[in-house]
């Protein structure tokens, strides 16, 4: 059962609570801390603080998949008296800007959000912080007084998709053409995607086509890459840079309707089990794995403490090395590329897809060939 809030307690103690996260978090860069034990603190008070959940969409299948459910659970973990409130914008910047004001209107003590537009929602963050609620960004950095941000590195991420695809593309690599399919212009993520992939992608490629994708919609996608053979033609593009697994979809799903053959290369990025068995079939070169649950179990352990109005007790290891985003104190971890080769020691042996899974009838012959058999 929730035990009720004291009043004059929570709110109040959050500034404070802020700035201990700040300086918790500036040391947390070295591989040495490890987490403590799972499980409440001796130190932290008796208060369960309620805890807005504030996802994105759907059409990106990690959200629902494992980023909730791994965010609830840490949540229940370490402060089982604590209760979610969830919703999911999907994909609509006016839905989640409603969702943020319901939260304060249902009196949320911290709010773990993951932006559908990080500028858009920035007013959204500085109305929950008016009224005394620490914001969480996750994944994606919102604008506005944020109290704390977990993410990946976008920039690094976009640099291993580069490189794969310069791999893959071999005597081609130096001179071919590449479309680009940029995710949302609207998430900084997207952003710092682009930029880290034109760091290896310039001096060495064409891009001959380069598109934004509004909201990371795969259909999209579907749609720009089929102007983009139209205008090139089909024989002539020797690689596809895609932002994520959803784009890579739209983007295979376009070269096969319109007859490309063989498919060039195409990156990916999340490890969506869909991609994971395009990969395995050969139809899209590789994604990129984001272990989800330290990078989950890391925001969940912030909101719970940031909710409390207490110091966090345990912060995981700074993956990218930055103490701050724009000023934010931040935690972030490093991404992992995955091909076919790769996908047993990735996904498979973290847990996150079982062979069976990744391997029904329909993959059954490409995943023998890759040595995917149970």
């Amino acid at each position: 059962m929730l035990r009720a809030k004291p009043r004059g307690r929570g709110r109040p103690r959050r500034a404070a609570a802020a700035a201990a996260l700040a300086v918790a978090l500036a040391g947390c860069g070295t591989a040495e801390q490890a987490h403590l034990e799972s499980g409440p603190s001796p130190t932290h008070t008796e208060f369960t603080p309620r805890i807005g959940l504030l996802l994105p969409d759907t059409h990106t299948a990690r959200w629902e998949t494992f980023d909730r459910p791994l965010i609830e659970a840490k949540i229940r973990q370490v402060c089982p008296g604590c209760t979610v409130d969830y919703a999911n914008a999907q994909g609509g910047v006016a839905v989640q800007k409603q969702q943020v004001d319901s939260m304060i209107t249902a009196g949320v003590d911290a709010l773990l959000l993951n932006p559908v537009d990080s500028r858009a929602l920035g007013p959204a963050v500085a109305k929950a912080a008016g009224a005394g609620i620490p914001v969480v960004s996750y994944d994606r950095l919102a604008d506005g007084p944020v109290s704390g941000f977990v993410s990946f590195d976008g920039r690094k991420t976009g640099r291993l998709q580069a490189e794969a695809l310069l791999r893959a593309m071999g005597a081609e690599a130096d001179g071919g053409q590449v479309v680009m399919m940029n995710g949302d212009p609207a998430d900084p993520n997207a952003l710092a995607l682009e930029r880290g992939a034109l760091e290896v992608l310039n001096g060495r490629v064409r891009i001959a086509k380069a598109y934004d994708t509004d909201r990371w919609r795969p259909e999209a996608a579907h749609a720009n890459m089929s102007g983009a053979i139209a205008a090139l033609g089909a024989g002539s593009i020797d690689g596809v840079y895609a932002a994520n697994d959803g784009l890579a979809g739209g983007v295979i799903a376009a070269l096969k309707a319109n007859f490309v053959e063989p498919l060039p290369p195409v990156t990916g990025q999340d490890a969506d089990l869909t991609a994971i068995r395009r990969i395995i079939a050969g139809e899209q070169y590789m994604t990129v794995y984001k272990p989800f649950k330290p990078m989950a179990e890391a925001a969940a352990e912030m909101a719970v403490a940031l909710g409390r109005g207490d110091p966090p007790n345990a912060i995981p290891p700074q993956g990218g090395g930055e103490a701050t985003v724009r000023g934010v104190p931040a935690i972030r971890f490093t991404p992992v590329p995955v091909t076919a080769a790769t996908v047993r020691e990735t996904v498979v042996r973290d847990g996150m897809y079982t062979i069976a899974q990744i391997c029904t009838p329909k993959y059954a012959s490409a995943c023998a060939k890759a040595g995917l058999t149970v």
